[in-house]
């Protein structure tokens, strides 16, 4: 049952990964790149200095860099510890029948951390900003699917590494949400 899952996971993969074109690749290997985003982190941190103020500011990058580092060593944990299922570009089964672009490929793949990262970021910036902003959530979760998705057009995941990543992402974004609320609470009010 699980390797008929897993062989669904793996035809998905290649139909949306071959929906790519060389006239595109250049957009998603932007998108798909860490730093790109930089300046919507930058101006979503001056937002909520501008509506909570500078102590709020400090306590929620505080916060923010405890949600990234939970993240990202869950990721790792799933990855390297607990599933190791190879990412398509290591297999050798895929390389003739995928389009390969990522300027490298990692070792594991299960789940990824690029997704759970932008979700987590997405459902915690959203939820933090929408008594200002109700349709900022939203937006931010277009750009969350944007980004994962932009993992399986440069052949580096799995669908189901990306819908678990969002999972994930979306659970500790809201659960640390949750934390800051109640540390404005005991330190900034």
């Amino acid at each position: 049952m699980l390797s008929q899952f897993l062989e669904y996971d793996k035809e998905l993969f290649l139909f949306l990964n071959n929906l790519g074109t060389p006239t595109w690749d250049r957009l998603w290997l932007v998108i798909t790149n860490k730093l790109t985003f930089v300046p919507l982190y930058a101006l979503l941190l001056f937002v909520i200095y501008k509506k909570l103020g500078l102590k709020t500011l400090i306590l929620l990058i505080l916060v923010i860099a405890g949600l990234i580092t939970f993240t990202d060593q869950i990721t790792n944990l799933f990855k390297y510890t607990l599933v190791q299922r190879p990412r398509p570009c290591r297999e050798d089964t895929m390389h003739n029948i995928m389009r390969y672009l990522a300027p490298r490929c990692g070792r594991y793949g299960f789940f990824s951390g690029h997704a759970a990262n932008s979700m987590a970021a997405a459902v915690f910036g959203g939820l933090l900003l929408k008594p200002f902003y109700s349709k900022l959530m939203l937006c931010l979760i277009l750009w969350s699917i944007i980004v994962a998705y932009s993992r399986i057009y440069v052949g580096v995941h799995y669908p189901l590494d990306i819908i678990c990543g969002m999972l994930f992402g979306a659970i500790a974004g809201f659960s640390f949400y949750k934390l800051q609320i109640h540390l404005r609470k005991r330190f900034v009010l």
